[in-house]
């Protein structure tokens, strides 16, 4: 068995490790290997117990488990790993992939919207992702009732992916499990969580980044205010991608979401030729060259420079760039001190690089 993959999976499993303090960690020690031998003491000058690692067999079993149901892993880092989501600072470290890889070539357009739309809505909807699709741009959904059922379907003849919340091999919601086994034969399928894994409420914003980014843009059609598919739209703005949205009736708590990101500075989307322009020169990058890890050597801070560090954090999040500057260290040794309290279970990371001290 890839013992490289071994070892991603086992330290991509340990509670306590997630995808930011992951990526820190293979950048600091070169290999997973590496990091997993690291961990145990790092945690130690952190002042906290180490994370329990999970275990080769409990590896190993996963691995044989996804193999099984005739998917693969795509590891940051490599080059199979749709390039654009390897951009993000919280890029999943392992995601599962399950039928045509090589649309992972291809432009990405995300289609996200209500799951109660109304039949306008899904009938647009449908007939954006067919005439994208005919552009030779991949439309990426999230499996989900409604608007992203409705793209995927419009897609399913020219291209489309769809990101699920749960393990891969979960039918959610069940109504979608011939859609979703459609995908397996004829589209991709991506997800995060480990096979047999039943999506809960926590999940969703996790499989939102992923949809957000992979693609170049995200196009929303009917969303209520505080849904799903503005904090995918959020997410695909932070990540500095383009964001595009349907305008509807001021009468419909469906359209207000849609309406209310038009305001804000979002793309008015009428058909795929206004998608089109709006992606620009920048929609026809696939993106930058795979990720790459370099091993940078440890700068171990020296106990001093740690409480000093510890002194400068506190439960409201502040950001890595304002430690560096008060505390006077080199980013390496700050982010090293970051990466043994976050080891040791005293360290919460934030979106937008932030960090704050768990209360004790």
């Amino acid at each position: 068995m890839n013992d490289d993959l071994v070892d991603r999976l086992r330290l991509v499993r340990t509670p306590g490790i997630g995808p930011v303090t992951y990526r820190q960690l293979i950048a600091r020690f070169g290999t997973p290997e590496a990091a997993l031998a690291a961990v145990p003491e790092l945690a130690r000058r952190g002042g906290g117990k180490a994370p329990v690692l999970r275990t080769r067999n409990d590896a190993e079993r996963e691995i044989a488990k996804v193999e099984k149901l005739g998917a693969r892993y795509l590891a940051l880092g490599r080059g199979l790993y749709p390039r654009l989501l390897a951009e993000l600072e919280d890029a999943p470290p392992l995601v599962m992939a399950k039928g045509d890889l090589n649309l992972l070539d291809k432009t990405a357009v995300a289609i996200v919207g209500a799951r109660n739309a109304s039949a306008a809505a899904c009938r647009f909807a449908r007939g954006l992702a067919y005439d994208l699709g005919r552009q030779d741009l991949l439309v990426v959904s999230g499996l989900a009732r409604g608007i992203d059922s409705a793209a995927h379907d419009g897609a399913l003849d020219t291209g489309t992916v769809g990101v699920v919340a749960g393990g891969i091999d979960i039918f959610y919601p069940p109504e979608n499990e011939g859609r979703q086994k459609a995908l397996y034969e004829r589209g991709l399928v991506i997800a995060e969580m480990p096979p047999g894994t039943e999506p809960r409420a926590r999940h969703f914003p996790y499989r939102n980044r992923i949809i957000a980014g992979i693609s170049s843009g995200t196009v929303v059609v009917e969303a209520a205010p505080r849904s799903g598919s503005l904090i995918t739209a959020r997410l695909a703005a932070e990540a500095g991608r383009d964001v595009m949205a349907v305008p509807g009736s001021p009468l419909d708590p469906r359209a207000q979401g849609c309406n209310q990101l038009i305001r804000d500075g979002a793309t008015l989307i009428q058909n795929a030729a206004d998608v089109v322009e709006a992606l620009g020169p920048c929609g026809s990058r696939v993106a930058a060259p795979p990720t790459r890890f370099d091993p940078a050597p440890p700068e171990e801070p020296d106990e001093s420079l740690l409480g000093e560090i510890e002194e400068l954090l506190g439960p409201s999040p502040v950001p890595v760039d304002e430690i560096i500057r008060l505390s006077g260290a080199s980013s390496g040794t700050v982010q090293m001190a970051l990466l043994e309290l976050d080891l040791a279970g005293r360290l919460d990371r934030h979106a937008g690089n932030k960090v704050s001290l768990r209360p004790a």
